[in-house]
């Protein structure tokens, strides 16, 4: 859940005295909302569950104030503002995600607001460049059915946080490009991917387009590797026979392909999800306007060793945190007595978390 709202001021000299919270309105907003993207850095994903038992989360994306407006107590007024509207609407828990170093939005929501550290995810994000890259022969790459998918989806994360109630919905949306399953082309005649039965050896993922929604550029590097980035790719278009991994340019405006509901079994596991974001890799290769996988796993998910991933464009630890709030309505029958008091404060009984791709 989701809501975008606007600051407006009676007077620049007044600010500390009025400041009205309002809804986001589009034809309105957009253009000046547009402009404070790219004045501010971008920091920092819902639905959500627990023991099967599902709670309605809102997810506090795109918090952004104006440099020249900041400390005074605007993204305070905010946040608050967006709480409220969240418990009208249901919500019974409020959360954010971003960088463990953005010191100034940490400090805003656990200092001022009261969210409480809940749980640090790994992003790892692997760079397309103009290359495709090869699959073993010996590996089949199944696409899923959106139905199917669902199914499977629910048996395998039925015990990880955050899992959405509504993967229905998310199976059937135009962003989502897919579900794959990647097995062992020789076990690929005695499985039949409509039985309830899973193969002893797979990996599975999904892959959203987020190039409709939002598109990054990367800033603020220095001269030095700028240089270095440009000339890999002017050495790549002169020897493309050496087949190097030149550095595509990220100085523009791109697009990303998230891949979601990482999964994996098997002694031949990773392997199999190597193989499954290698094929995730060329179809952003094929889509040409996209210049990055990226994937947000759980810390201890067996399956963060299996991601191919740059180190210095991934990020050890995003930090999500999290918020009760009070009074909310109960609906969708939910009952607030099987829901553990502790469970802000608990450490995760399950290694895995589904990241919903839609608050990516």
């Amino acid at each position: 859940m989701v809501l975008k709202i606007a600051a407006e001021q009676s007077g620049h000299d007044q600010i500390l005295e009025v400041v009205v919270i309002r809804e986001y309105d589009d034809e309105r907003d957009k253009v000046a909302a547009e402009e404070l993207e790219r004045r501010c850095e971008v920091g920092g994903g819902g639905g959500g569950r627990r023991n099967s038992v599902y709670a309605k989360l809102a997810y506090i994306l795109g918090l952004r104030v104006s440099p020249t407006h900041r400390r005074f107590g605007i993204g305070t007024k905010l946040v608050r503002r967006l709480e409220e509207w969240c418990k009208e609407n249901g919500a019974e828990y409020a959360y954010m995600a971003t960088d463990c170093t953005n010191e100034p939005s940490i400090n805003l929501f656990t200092k001022k607001c009261d969210y409480k550290k809940f749980r640090t995810p790994t992003m790892l994000v692997q760079p397309v460049h103009a290359h495709y890259k090869s699959i073993s022969s010996s590996v089949a790459i199944v696409k899923i059915p959106p139905n199917l998918a669902e199914s499977m989806y629910r048996r395998i994360f039925a015990n990880s946080e955050f899992f959405p109630k509504d993967i229905d919905t998310i199976m059937a949306s135009k962003p989502n490009l897919g579900t794959f399953m990647a097995v062992p082309k020789k076990s690929l005649p005695k499985w039949d991917p409509r039985e309830a039965i899973f193969p002893q050896n797979f990996a599975l993922l999904s892959v959203w387009n987020t190039k409709e929604v939002f598109k990054l550029q990367v800033k603020g590097v220095s001269p030095l590797t700028y240089a270095c980035c440009v000339g890999s790719r002017v050495l790549d278009a002169w020897m493309p026979w050496l087949r190097l991994p030149s550095f595509p340019d990220v100085f523009r405006q791109f697009g990303v392909f998230f891949l979601y509901g990482l999964h994996m079994e098997g002694k031949q596991g990773v392997r199999l999800m190597k193989s499954l974001c290698t094929f995730a890799y060329n179809m952003a290769r094929d889509d040409g306007g996209c210049g990055a996988l990226v994937a947000e796993v759980g810390q201890r998910d067996p399956v963060r060793e299996a991601i191919p991933h740059w180190k210095w464009l991934s990020f050890a630890e995003d930090l999500w945190c999290i918020k009760r709030l009070e009074d909310a309505k109960q609906e969708d029958g939910y009952d607030e007595r099987s829901e553990p008091s502790d469970w802000i404060n608990s450490r995760s009984s399950s290694s895995v978390i589904f990241v919903d791709p839609r608050d990516f």
